[in-house]
C-alpha cells in the first residue's frame, strides 16, 4: 500500500512495539507530528521543555524498561541539543533511537534556515546513523535502526529523514519483527552495518578454563558491570557469586546488576569505592569481572590493579577485552548466556576465611549523627526506611550521585538511572520522567544536587504537566560539591568559581510550576516531607541542607593504587 513517508515512520515504530515517545516539535519534522496526530490512541508522546530533557527521558525509560527508547527532535539546535544526551547513552550502552527531520533535499548544503550537519555531529556517538532522503529508504532503516540499537551491545542509532521524504509516497508493507532478521534485503543491510547484531555463543572451552580457575582459586572476587544490568542478568549472576562463595563489587553500572542487600556485596568499587571493595581487589586470587570496562574511576592505576589476581574478563564487546587491563583469560559473550552456561558447570564452594578478611573493612561510610544537621547517610536511611523497597532512583551527577549509589541497596536491573560514562550533569530529572512514565505505579526518586538541579530544572514543567509524582531530593550544599572537594584535597583550598551564591529558592521554584516543595535542615523534617511526598500525588522538591564541606568518602585520587585512600 501507498503512504506518506511520515505515516511509514508511524507504521514502523508500531511494528517495534513503541507506545511512547519524548520530543520537541519544530519546522522540518513537522509531517511526522502532523502523521503523530492520528495515532495519539495508540502513541503517546511526551513534549519535554528542552530536547535535551527528551534525549535523557527516551534514555531513562530504556533503560529502566529494557526496551529501546524514542526521541524526536527537528533539524539545526533541534538536533543538536541532543547531543549531550545521545553521547550519554553512547556511553552507557542504552539503546534509544533518535529521530531528526532536516531541511529539504533541494536545500541541503546551502546553509538553510536550521540546517546542520547532525550525522555528522553525531558519528562518534552513535552506534550508527543515517541520511535517509526519500520515502521509500524509510521502512528497511527504521527497522535496521532498531535490530542495531538493541543488538549485541545496545546503544544509540540516529535517523536523519530529509524532509522532502516525509512528504514523499512509497509502498509500505507492513513487517513483523520477528521476520526481520529473515527479510533477504533488509537480512543483508543489518549484517553490513552491525557485525555484533547477535550476541556471539561463548566459546565452551573458555567456559571450561574459566571453571577451572574457579575451582582453583582460593579467594575470588567478581565484579558486577553495567553489562549485567543490561542483559538482566541478574538473577543468574547472584547464583553464581552464591555457588562460588565470593564477594561482590559493584560498578556504577552495575547498581541493580546483584542485589545490595546480599550478604556477598562489598558495595562500589574505584575511585569512590568502599575499602571492602577496594582491599579486596588488592589482595584477591582471582579477579572476574562481569560487563565492566575497567574505566578509569575503577582501574585508576592499571599497573597496579588486582596486581596479584588473574584478571578474566566477561564482556559482549571484543574491544573492550585488554584495553584498560591485561587479562589472563576473557570470555566473548552476553553476560546472561555466560552465567549460564557456567551456572552448569560450577560446584558449591566455600570461602568463609577469604570472606572474613574482606568483610573486616567497611562496605559503607559512618557518619557522625550528632547535632541536627543533615548528612547523606542519614537521607538514605530515611528514603529506605519510608519509601517502597522497589523504589526507582534517577541520577544526575555529583557528590550525591556517589552516596545515592554507596547508600541506597539496588535490587534490580533498571531501579538505579544514573549517567555513568558521560557524566552529565542535568540527566537525573529527564531520566527520573522517562522511569515514571514507564513505571506509573512505582515511586520515582530524582536525587540531585543544586549544581546538577539548575541545568535541567526546568524539566519541572514536564513533570507538572504530565502530573507526574516524581521527587526530587535535593542536596543543597551551596557549592559545586565535587568539584570543591577536589580542590580542597588536590588544590589547596583554592576555591575557583564552585561556589553558588544567591541560589533560587527552590521552594518557591517548584510552586511556579504548580508543584510542592519544603525546604528542610534535619533528619526529622526531611522524613516528614518525604511522607508528604509520597502522599501528594504530584511533583515535589525535597531542598535538603547538608553542609558545604561534607565529602564523599572514600577517595583514591586518580592514577593512584586502587588501595591509596586520600580520603578514608
Amino acid at each position: 500500500m501507498k503512504m506518506t513517508g511520515a505515516k511509514i515512520i508511524i507504521e514502523c515504530l508500531l511494528e517495534q512495539g513503541v507506545d511512547t515517545i519524548f520530543g520537541y516539535p519544530g519546522g522540518t519534522i513537522l509531517n511526522v507530528y502532523d502523521e503523530l496526530y492520528h495515532y495519539q490512541d495508540r502513541i503517546r508522546h511526551i513534549r519535554t521543555a528542552h530536547e535535551q530533557g527528551a534525549a535523557h527521558a527516551a534514555d531513562g525509560y530504556a533503560r529502566s524498561t529494557g526496551k529501546v527508547g524514542v526521541c524526536f527532535a527537528t533539524s539545526g539546535p533541534g538536533a543538536t541539543n541532543l547531543i549531550t544526551g545521545i553521547a550519554t547513552a553512547y556511553m552507557d550502552s542504552s539503546p534509544v533511537v533518535f529521530l531528526t527531520c532536516n531541511v529539504g533535499k533541494n536545500l541541503i548544503g546551502k546553509d538553510s534556515f536550521q540546517e546542520v550537519d547532525i550525522t555528522g555531529i553525531s558519528m562518534p556517538i552513535t552506534k550508527c546513523n543515517y541520511i535517509v532522503s526519500h520515502a521509500d529508504q524509510i521502512a528497511d532503516v527504521m527497522r535496521e535502526a532498531f535490530a542495531i540499537a538493541r543488538s549485541g551491545r545496545p546503544g544509540p542509532v540516529l535517523i536523519d529523514v530529509l524532509k522532502n521524504a516525509t512528504a514523499e509516497q512509497a509502498e509500505y508493507e507492513p513487517l513483523e519483527r520477528d521476520k526481520h532478521y529473515a527479510e533477504g534485503r533488509l537480512g543483508a543491510l543489518i549484517a553490513r552495518a552491525s557485525h555484533d547484531l547477535k550476541a556471539p555463543e561463548p566459546d565452551l572451552a573458555d567456559i571450561d578454563k574459566l571453571v577451572e580457575m574457579i575451582n582453583e582459586a582460593e579467594k575470588p572476587l567478581l565484579i558486577c558491570g553495567g553489562g549485567v544490568v543490561r542483559s538482566r542478568a541478574h538473577v543468574e549472576f547472584e547464583q553464581f557469586a552464591n555457588r562460588i562463595d565470593a564477594p561482590v563489587a559493584i560498578t556504577v553500572m552495575g547498581g541493580g546488576g546483584f542485589r545490595g542487600r546480599n550478604p556477598l556485596t562489598t558495595g562500589m568499587i574505584g575511585m569512590h569505592g568502599s575499602q571492602a571493595s577496594n582491599m579486596a581487589v588488592d589482595s584477591c586470587d582471582l579477579l572476574i569481572a562481569f560487563g565492566c570496562r575497567f574505566s578509569d574511576r575503577v582501574a585508576l592505576d592499571p599497573a597496579s590493579f588486582a596486581a596479584q589476581a588473574k584478571i578474566v574478563h566477561v564482556d559482549i564487546d571484543r574491544s573492550e577485552i585488554n584495553k584498560n587491563v591485561q587479562t589472563a583469560h576473557h570470555i566473548i559473550g552476553d553476560a546472561k548466556r555466560v552465567l549460564e552456561l557456567l551456572n552448569e558447570r560450577v560446584t558449591q564452594q566455600d570461602h568463609t576465611l577469604w570472606k572474613e578478611y574482606v568483610f573486616s573493612f567497611p562496605t559503607e561510610t559512618e557518619y557522625s549523627l550528632a547535632g541536627d544537621s543533615l548528612n547523606p547517610r542519614q537521607i538514605s536511611d530515611s528514603v529506605a526506611r519510608i519509601c517502597p523497597q522497589d523504589t526507582m532512583v534517577a541520577t544526575d551527577v555529583g557528590q550525591h550521585q556517589m552516596w545515592a549509589i554507596q547508600h541506597f541497596h539496588y535490587d534490580y536491573p533498571g531501579q538505579l538511572l544514573t549517567s555513568g560514562g558521560f557524566g552529565s550533569m542535568g540527566f537525573g530529572l529527564g531520566a527520573a520522567i522517562g522511569a515514571k512514565v514507564s513505571h506509573p505505579d512505582k515511586v520515582v526518586l530524582h536525587i540531585t544536587g543544586d549544581g546538577s538541579f539548575r541545568m535541567n530544572c526546568h524539566e519541572l514543567a514536564t513533570v507538572a504537566y504530565y502530573d507526574l509524582p516524581v521527587i526530587t531530593i535535593l542536596f543543597d550544599n551551596r557549592t559545586l560539591g565535587m568539584v570543591r572537594q577536589w580542590q580542597t584535597l588536590i588544590y589547596d583550598h583554592r576555591y575557583c568559581q564552585t561556589d553558588i551564591a544567591k541560589e533560587p529558592d527552590y521552594v518557591k521554584l517548584a510552586e511556579a510550576y504548580g508543584l510542592s516543595g519544603r525546604r528542610v535542615s534535619n533528619q526529622a523534617d526531611f522524613e516528614d516531607a518525604l511522607h508528604e511526598a509520597l502522599a501528594c500525588g504530584h511533583g515535589y522538591v525535597i531542598d535538603c541542607v547538608i553542609d558545604v564541606d561534607e565529602m564523599v568518602r572514600p577517595m583514591v585520587s586518580g592514577g593512584n593504587p586502587i588501595t591509596q585512600f586520600l580520603l578514608a
